[in-house]
C-alpha cells in the first residue's frame, strides 16, 4: 500500500501482484467491491504498465479484508511496490498464439513464486528478496513482438532458438529502466538460456542474489541494475552470473547470445477480433482509455467475461484488456454487447490513435505528477482520432514527470509533464502554466528504440495549444491526413 498524503490524505493505492496479467471475473468483481465505499472519483481501478492492477482510495482499516479477499482468490499485495521484484510480466497471447514461441505463464507464475513466496512458510511475503538496493523489472517475451518490452526491464528474456541444436531457449538483455536521473535501453548480455523453468528461475535468482548483495546501497539514484553491470563491464558481469549459477549446482547451463531471426515480421496488434490457433477459437481486445475501470466497467468486465472468455481476461502493458477463448460464432453478439455500445467507454474496434494511449497515474492521485495525465489523454485522443486519419497504430504515451511511469521514450508521441508559459491577456505578460515536453520517435518490439531527447519542449497542456501541436506532429512525422467520413466494418483477422 502506497499513501500520497498531498493528493489523497487518508487514502492509499493498493497495487497487486498478478503474474502475466491474467485474472479472473470473480477477482474483477472483488476489485469493484473493495473500492466501492470510496465513490465514483476516489474509488477507481487501474491497469498498469506491468500488466498489473492497483486499486485508489483505500483506507487503513480496511486493508485487512481486502488482503484477506486477495488471499482467498489466490492473489497478494505483498511485495509489489518499492525496493522488491515488482509485476512479472509476460505475453498476453500466452497460450493462444499461433506465432508462440514460448508460452509465458509458467515462468511468471514461477518468478513470482521464487521473489514473493516463503519457502518455509509456504505463505506470500519473502523476505530474501524483500529489501533490494532498488526496485527491480523482470519481462518474459513470448513472441517476435514483445509484447513484453523486454528493452526496457532489468531483465529481459527474449524468446531465441539455440542456433545448433534448435532448442528454444532466451537470449538474455538485462538493464533497461527510466527514471529522473537516466533513461536506458537495456542491454546484450552475451547470455542464452534454455526455456525451462529450471533454467529460467535459476538465472533470475543468481542475478537478484548479485544485485542485492552487490548493488549500491548509498545513492538511489545509481542503485538499478544496469548501473552494477556497468561498474563490473558485461564481460565480467556475465562471469560472475555463471559462477553464482554454476554454484547452485542445478544442471543449468548458460550459453552465448544465439543470433535473432532477421527474416521479416510485422508485430501484430492486440485490439480487435483475432483467430486463435484452437479451432473455431478467438481472442477479443477491446480498449479501457487510459486504463482506468470504474466500479460499474469492472463488473461489466467480469460479466463479458463469464459469459464469452470462461471467466479469463488477460491485460496488457498498453493497458487494455483480451478476452480469450471466444467463440467465432459468439463474435457479433458479444460486439453487440451495450458494454461496447456508443456512449461507452470500453471499445473493441477503435482507431489507430486512440486504441494505443498509455498514462500514468497523473495528478489527481499523484503528487510527484506536475500534471493530469489521464483525463487530458482521453479527450485529447479522442479530438485527434476525429481530426485525423493515420495508416498504422500510433502510441501516444502520457506521464506526469520525468519519472516517466508512462514510457513516453517507447511511444511513437510522448507528453510528459513539464514546465511552461503562455500569454495572459489581462495581465499583458506570460504566466505559468501546467505543461508538457513531447518526445518523438520511440519504438518497440524487435527494432526497439528510445526516444531520449525531446522533439519540442514548453507547450502549454490546454487542449486549443497541444491539440495544433500533436497535429502538426502526426502530420509531418507520421503521414497523418484530415479525416475524411468512412464507414465502420467489422473484420475477422485471419
Amino acid at each position: 500500500m502506497l499513501h500520497r498524503n498531498k493528493r489523497t490524505p487518508g487514502q492509499f493505492m493498493m497495487r497487486l501482484k498478478v503474474p502475466n496479467g491474467i485474472v479472473n471475473s470473480d477477482q474483477m468483481r472483488f476489485y469493484a467491491k473493495s473500492v466501492e465505499k470510496y465513490g465514483d472519483e476516489g474509488g477507481v481501478v487501474d491497469i498498469t504498465t506491468r500488466q498489473n492492477i492497483q486499486l485508489r482510495g483505500v483506507k487503513i482499516e480496511d486493508a485487512p479484508d481486502i488482503i484477506d479477499g486477495f488471499h482467498a482468490r489466490n492473489q497478494t499485495s505483498f511485495q509489489s511496490a518499492l525496493d522488491n521484484v515488482r509485476n512479472m510480466v509476460g505475453s498476453p497471447l500466452a497460450g493462444i498464439d499461433d506465432k508462440e514461441l514460448v508460452d509465458t505463464r509458467e515462468l511468471c507464475n514461477a518468478i513470482n513464486d521464487l521473489v514473493s513466496l516463503d519457502p518455509e512458510t509456504g505463505t506470500r511475503g519473502n523476505p530474501q528478496w524483500g529489501n533490494l538496493p532498488r526496485k527491480f523489472n523482470v519481462a518474459i517475451s513470448g513472441s517476435r513482438d514483445d509484447y513484453a518490452h523486454t528493452h526496457i526491464n532489468d531483465i529481459g528474456l527474449v524468446p531465441t532458438p539455440h542456433a545448433e541444436t534448435g532448442v528454444m531457449g532466451f537470449n538474455v538483455v538485462l538493464g533497461g529502466y527510466m527514471s529522473i536521473k537516466r533513461v536506458a535501453e537495456s542491454i546484450d548480455s552475451d547470455m542464452w538460456i534454455p526455456a525451462d523453468r529450471n533454467s529460467v528461475v535459476t538465472l533470475t535468482e543468481a542475478i537478484l542474489r548479485i544485485f542485492r548483495d552487490e548493488g549500491n546501497r548509498k545513492d538511489r539514484q545509481k542503485a538499478r541494475l544496469m548501473w552494477l553491470v556497468e561498474e563490473y563491464g558485461v564481460v565480467e558481469y556475465k562471469a560472475a552470473v555463471v559462477k553464482e549459477v554454476e554454484s547452485y549446482d542445478r544442471g543449468v547451463k548458460i550459453e552465448n547470445t544465439q543470433p535473432l531471426d532477421d527474416s521479416p515480421f510485422e508485430r501484430r496488434s492486440l485490439l480487435g477480433v483475432h483467430k486463435q490457433p484452437q479451432e473455431g477459437k478467438c481472442r477479443v481486445g477491446f480498449l479501457v482509455p487510459s486504463g482506468r475501470l470504474s466500479q460499474a466497467e469492472c463488473r461489466t468486465v467480469a460479466d463479458l467475461a463469464d459469459k464469452y472468455s470462461d471467466g479469463e481476461i488477460r491485460l496488457t502493458v498498453e493497458q487494455n484488456i483480451i478476452l480469450p477463448n471466444v467463440d467465432e460464432d459468439k463474435v457479433d453478439e458479444l460486439l453487440a454487447e451495450p458494454a461496447f455500445g456508443a456512449d461507452t467507454r470500453l471499445k473493441v474496434i477503435v482507431g489507430n490513435i486512440e486504441g494505443n494511449v498509455v498514462s500514468c497515474t497523473g495528478a489527481q492521485f499523484c503528487s510527484l505528477a506536475m500534471i493530469e495525465t489521464k483525463s487530458n489523454a482521453e479527450s485529447v485522443s479522442k479530438k485527434l482520432e476525429e481530426l485525423l486519419d493515420v495508416d498504422r497504430e500510433i502510441r501516444i504515451h502520457w506521464t506526469g514527470c520525468p519519472n516517466s511511469c508512462g514510457q513516453v521514450q517507447v511511444a511513437d508521441i510522448g507528453i510528459m509533464g513539464a514546465p511552461a508559459k503562455k500569454m495572459d491577456p489581462e495581465k499583458g505578460k506570460a504566466i505559468a502554466v501546467p505543461g508538457c515536453k513531447i518526445f518523438v520517435g520511440g519504438r518497440i518490439g524487435e527494432d526497439a528504440h528510445l526516444a531520449l531527447e525531446p522533439y519540442i519542449t514548453g507547450i502549454p497542456l490546454a487542449e486549443e495549444d497541444l491539440i495544433p501541436v500533436l497535429v502538426d506532429i502526426l502530420k509531418k512525422e507520421f503521414g497523418a491526413t484530415d479525416k475524411q467520413p468512412a464507414e465502420e466494418m467489422v473484420v475477422i483477422d485471419e
